[in-house]
């Protein structure tokens, strides 16, 4: 186990039963930490995340105090992360010879051809094949076929086929992959791994971490602390420290680009910024909750972000991704400023001098740039209440899912005795910062909720931005995207009604 003593340390985690220890540069990923152990089952496919060849289970905290088998992509996260961890692999998945459930339904039924991405596929269909909630969709009889509900297809076992969002086959086809998925019974009393979940997941473990760099011979630090107090701290006297959490962004950095950091901040298990706090005038998102967690808890309280998470890379990604740093890169296609925009979302923003909270609104600067300070983190994401009753969330992109954004819009409107009482919208995708577009919400704020306003606002918004051409998709296509989304939003609510009961017309 790490300790904060200034000589080297090492850290532990349990692989497949066994506790192993790490002693490799804090950069190194756990894909290449666990090959080098000789658990050559995961595969580096693409390093950034969407084929799922790495795909691992990690042994995570569920809501009622046991363990959550989740699947992540290894490839992405530090090693160092893993510090007092449990975790299983492909190859941990067996009862000594006796195929496990997951890979005896893939071998019969003609899941795997060269093989490359069916470890991945595995850990990942294993993770749902434990799902708590497995068993009780299965016996509501939750079953839907593609085009009943496009966000979750579920087969009559409960097994939901979007939890392989974000593994890729090429050879095989989804088809026979699917079959062995809806093949799944319950697990068995006698699988231990079943029995897992009933006890605790472990606790994190506060860790200083410290090896040097093969490759450069400088020491690189990894640091989890155990308390926000101590992690503010560390920033007002570190400002250049690099903030990680779920790694799905530093980690693409790192094995793409090569990115190296001299010291790494871990904040994705401090409890200060875990969990959801409700109260009478807003819902508090914990910033280093990942969006799996907030989907899963919300259990759709805030029906906009209900729309927005099973658009938001594949559930792999999602696993490990945390609203805080999504919103921490500032990046111009992040998914989730276009929603939280047309909530009015504020920021906590933490740092030694105390807390601030600053608009959603006024948040992004530039071009990856906000009005964060270096020794400031996020702590907290706020949804004022009461929420707008009419919402949608809209993501223009090459494929359904997991895939990155050309554009992305989020409204949030309020209808009363047919008058457009308030109407957020925003936007991302066509600009250097995500915004809102208050040009089109003035327009629609007063207006009757007819087809003759919406068309009239679907020109405003057209001109909102200033999109760019790129290789996602030229400017003429995001501007008549942009216009075309607001008549696309009033379609969806015809039928549905109002605040007042009546029908939308």
């Amino acid at each position: 186990m790490s300790t904060a003593a200034t000589d080297l340390a090492t850290a532990e985690v349990t692989i497949n039963g066994t506790v192993t220890r790490f002693d490799g540069p804090p950069h190194t990923n756990a894909l290449d930490f666990l090959r080098g152990q000789g658990l050559t089952a995961a595969k580096e496919g693409c390093a950034e995340g969407e084929c799922g060849a790495c795909a691992i289970l990690v042994a995570r905290p569920d809501d009622s105090g046991g363990t959550r088998w989740t699947s992540i992509n290894s490839c992405l996260l530090p090693a160092a992360a893993l510090d007092g961890g449990e975790i299983v692999t492909a190859e941990g998945l067996a009862d000594g010879g006796t195929a496990h459930p997951v890979q005896e339904e893939m071998a019969v039924r003609g899941g795997s051809q060269c093989g490359y991405c069916t470890p991945g596929f595995i850990s990942s269909m294993a993770a749902e094949y434990y799902r708590p909630e497995r068993a009780a969709d299965a016996a509501s009889g939750a079953a839907s076929e593609p085009g009943d509900d496009d966000d979750h297809h579920c087969g009559p076992n409960g097994f939901d086929l979007h939890s392989l969002s974000g593994n890729l086959c090429r050879c095989t086809g989804y088809r026979p992959i699917r079959d062995a998925a809806f093949a799944l019974g319950q697990p068995s009393t006698e699988d231990a791994l079943a029995a897992r979940r009933d006890r605790p997941a472990p606790a994190p473990v506060a860790t200083d971490y410290r090896r040097p760099d093969t490759a450069t011979g400088k020491v690189g630090r990894y640091r989890r602390p155990a308390a926000l107090a101590e992690a503010v701290e560390i920033l007002a006297a570190e400002p250049e420290v690099t903030v990680v959490a779920g790694a799905t962004d530093w980690g693409v950095e790192v094995n793409i680009k090569g990115a190296r950091a001299k010291d790494i901040l871990a904040v994705d298990r401090l409890p200060e910024l875990r969990g959801i706090r409700r109260t009478d005038s807003h819902i508090e998102l914990g910033a280093a909750h990942t969006l799996t967690e907030l989907e899963r808890e919300l259990a759709g309280d805030i029906p906009l972000l209900g729309k927005l998470f099973p658009q938001f890379a594949s559930r792999l990604i999602r696993n490990g991704a945390t609203i805080g740093g999504n919103l921490g890169t500032g990046s111009p296609i992040g998914d989730t400023p276009p929603a939280l925009l047309a909530l009015e979302a504020e920021l906590v923003l933490s740092s030694v001098r105390g807390d601030r909270v600053v608009a959603l609104v006024d948040y992004f600067t530039g071009y990856r740039q906000t009005v964060r300070s270096d020794d400031e983190l996020i702590t907290a994401v706020r949804i004022p209440l009461p929420l707008s009753p009419l919402t949608s969330f809209q993501k223009i992109a090459k494929r359904r899912f997991d895939d990155i954004s050309s554009v992305a819009i989020g409204y949030a409107v309020d209808v009363a005795d047919g008058m457009i009482a308030k109407a957020r919208i925003g936007l991302g995708g066509v600009a250097a910062t995500p915004l809102r577009a208050t040009a089109t919400e003035a327009l629609l704020e007063g207006r009757p909720w007819t087809v003759e306003t919406v068309h009239a606002a679907a020109e405003t918004l057209a001109g909102e931005g200033t999109p760019m051409d790129d290789h996602r998709a030229s400017a003429q296509y995001r501007t008549a995207m942009l216009r075309s989304s607001l008549e696309r939003f009033f379609a969806e609510q015809l039928g549905q009604p109002a605040v007042t009961g009546q029908e939308v017309k």
